[in-house]
């Protein structure tokens, strides 16, 4: 059975020995999104199924799950780029607050939704153009053109990705010149140049060693004083030392969601507690 939320936006637990109050958000928590009753169809096969999820502001929100459950294509939801293909439909909603704009309407600009939401991908993706001009490829495409604003901003988003110090002297070089964990942090900083509200991450670390990892598990901590944070992962552990929230996905629905030190601890579902602990998946 799903986690239902309650009047509060709070998501009650059957499970567990925390009365309810203690789980889901914490008392207090400002939210930057809300996913209400979101369902969406690949043509005619539905892969998201009135998917309702909090999205706590400033907070890191884990989306876990089997392969094939959904949570890349929720994620996908956030900033429309699902429609890049055809025959794609939405239903539900996704608020983003405080202006209450629903980012899955189709009468709201998807290029406008994916400047204050960026995502980082799976596997590094720099364009074939210099470090500088990756950074500032989203500052352009917003219209700014002047130089010292460039400088400032493309120089602000490497130091905010943690590459500043490393690439500072060679911002001409290629960008398939970096290490991979260069270029992840590189991609990272190309979502942060255009200021976003919220960055979306899936799976942004499997292709990566454990230096680079931590390196970009770091990162993510740090800011999530800035952005909102929504993250894929397959990685119990890295869910479990990263998040603040966590939300188990199954067949396109929402399984349960909590504090990450509750769900990882005390799962409300039997259905969490199998996946967390290698049962299934």
């Amino acid at each position: 059975m799903p986690q239902v939320r309650d009047d509060r936006g709070v998501f009650g637990g059957r499970r567990g020995g925390a009365p309810e109050e203690q789980r889901g958000l914490r008392a207090g928590t400002s939210l930057k999104a809300d996913v209400r009753g979101l369902s969406f169809h690949y043509g005619r096969f539905q892969a998201l199924k009135h998917v309702s999820l909090p999205v706590a502001r400033n907070q890191i929100t884990a989306l876990i799950g089997p392969s094939g459950c959904g949570k890349s294509t929720l994620l996908r939801c956030f900033n429309r780029m699902h429609d890049l293909y055809p025959n794609n439909r939405y239903e539900g909603s996704i608020i983003l607050l405080p202006d209450e704009v629903n980012v899955v309407d189709p009468a709201v600009d998807p290029l406008e939704v994916r400047m204050r939401i960026s995502m980082v991908f799976q596997k590094p993706n720099p364009f074939p153009s210099s470090i500088y001009e990756n950074v500032a490829y989203g500052l352009r495409v917003r219209g700014v053109s002047v130089r010292t604003t460039l400088d400032e901003k493309v120089e602000q988003a490497l130091v905010g990705s943690a590459l500043w110090t490393e690439v500072k002297d060679r911002l001409r070089a290629n960008a398939y010149g970096l290490s991979g964990g260069q270029q992840q942090r590189l991609c990272i900083a190309r979502a942060l140049a255009t200021e976003p509200e919220m960055l979306l991450f899936d799976e942004p670390t499997s292709a990566l060693d454990p230096a680079s990892t931590s390196r970009i598990e770091e990162l993510m901590a740090e800011l999530r004083n800035r952005v909102t944070i929504v993250v894929v992962t397959h990685n119990m552990q890295q869910a479990a030392r990263l998040s603040d929230y966590t939300a188990l996905m199954y067949l396109g629905k929402l399984v349960e969601f909590d504090r990450t030190d509750l769900m990882f601890t005390r799962p409300a579902e039997k259905m969490t507690e199998d996946y967390i602990t290698g049962k299934f998946g």
